[in-house]
């Protein structure tokens, strides 16, 4: 009788969560900065599907012919202010693998009513985009976090770039960018149509863009950086110079700007380490940009990528904020799906090893990701100049001295990160650079 009495004790004690419960994607830790916090808005998603007509199928150009041409998917979650008086939802996420789909739970309500803003404004647009491969949830905490505060998020399932369809590389090069141009005027066509769901919530003339890694390679074009000659003829280039389409300098390029962009965070781009972008393209930016990415990161190379490109963007105000030794993850993935965790024999790895970084929590970063997001979008479209003290920060966190009495007086010399409780900045560097 012993063995079954415990074994009952045993099944009482066991977590009796579910498998969404666990993959939550809007836990803040409680040393997570200030910012990081969830905002006053109720938030509602829903998805959208949209098509992009008459555009190149890359993936069936011949050397010399003419590509066939189609109405291009795309596939967007749409987070935004809602009047719902609760907060909680699942999604359901297929995982690296592409064929594992499983329930993560945030605070969004589907399909919620969106709420006006009281004062008769509009929400400020912030644009999604993930890596290859990817999907619309991938950086969810974040779009979630910033739809609370007032924005509306519209994070994009990249057609031949997602866990489901990933297909030649080629295609993910030559579509990434005009898939963001193409989603920031199909949001603002959307804003102005009476019948949808986005009429008179959305300010597309303030627009913010989010990608990650190859999401950030677009960003950077999108923010006006032209290719170099190089990486059009590069053999891991698209097919039959088709980058072309991006290169600096040309009509085509210049011709995708979009100037309703206002302020870019480009999170681990890839790129500039296989020769991307040169003097010349990176002097056409003109977007502000802010930096995310791991010390050890290892596919965008943070010291022959991503730190180059930061020193190179010299027209534009950017920041970059490292990760002390983290890796290419750091800072943009959801937290692992707890299915993630066992092997997976298609994959040849556990999918865990696609969302985790091996020094850094996920959680940690992402709410380290939000309160710099918070920061660097409020100030840059909305203009709260109260959110500077955020960013003028000592360079490295380490280097900042916290000195406050008991009373919450600020002693002179306190230079520690705005923010951040004692003791919670560690690990973290936050460079600026004014334009030249």
């Amino acid at each position: 009788m012993k063995p079954a009495r415990f074994a009952l004790v045993m099944t009482l004690l066991l977590p009796t969560t579910t498998p969404a419960e666990e993959n939550r994607v809007d836990r803040i830790r409680p040393d997570a900065p200030e910012l990081a916090a969830y905002g006053p808005h109720d938030i509602g998603v829903r998805t959208i599907s949209l098509s992009n007509p008459d555009q190149l199928d890359v993936l069936k150009v011949k050397p010399g012919q003419d590509g066939p041409r189609y109405d291009r998917p795309l596939t967007v979650e749409v987070w935004y202010p809602a009047r719902v008086g609760q907060a909680g939802g699942v999604y359901r996420v297929f995982m690296r693998d592409g064929k594992t789909e499983v329930s993560v739970a945030g605070r969004a309500v589907r399909d919620a009513e969106p709420a006006k803003a009281q004062s008769g404004e509009r929400y400020p647009l912030v644009i999604v985009s993930h890596g290859y491969p990817g999907n619309r949830y991938l950086l969810s905490p974040l779009a979630e976090n910033l739809a609370s505060k007032g924005y509306v998020v519209a994070s994009i399932d990249h057609t031949d770039s997602t866990y489901n369809d990933r297909a030649a590389f080629g295609s993910t090069l030559v579509n990434r960018p005009l898939d963001q141009h193409f989603i920031l005027g199909e949001i603002a066509r959307l804003s102005s149509t009476p019948d949808s769901f986005l009429a008179g919530l959305v300010d597309a003339e303030r627009v913010g863009l989010v990608g990650y890694s190859m999401g950030a390679y677009g960003a950077v074009i999108s923010a006006g950086a032209g290719v170099s000659d190089a990486a059009v003829k590069a053999d891991w280039s698209a097919p039959d110079g088709l980058l072309a389409k991006h290169q600096a300098g040309t009509e085509s390029h210049a011709g995708l700007f979009d100037p309703r962009l206002k302020a870019v965070i480009a999170i681990a781009p890839w790129g500039m380490q296989r020769g991307m972008w040169d003097e010349k393209g990176l002097a056409e930016l003109k977007v502000p940009i802010f930096f995310m990415a791991g010390s050890s990161d290892d596919v965008s190379d943070y010291d022959k990528g991503i730190r180059p490109l930061f020193e190179g963007a010299k027209k534009v105000d950017r920041y970059l904020l490292t990760f002390d030794n983290a890796k290419h993850n750091a800072a943009a993935p959801m937290p692992a799906p707890v299915e993630s965790w066992a092997f997976n024999k298609d994959l040849g790895f556990a999918p865990f090893e696609h969302y985790a970084d091996p020094v850094w929590d996920s959680v940690r970063m992402n709410n380290i990701a939000q309160h710099f997001a918070t920061a660097w979008f409020d100030r840059m479209l909305k203009g709260d100049a109260t959110k500077d003290r955020y960013l003028d920060l000592v360079e490295r966190s380490k280097d900042g001295v916290h000195a406050i009495e008991k009373d919450g007086t600020v002693k002179p010399e306190h230079s520690y990160w705005a923010g951040f409780r004692n003791r919670t900045a560690e690990g973290l560097r936050l460079e600026h650079r004014l334009p030249q």
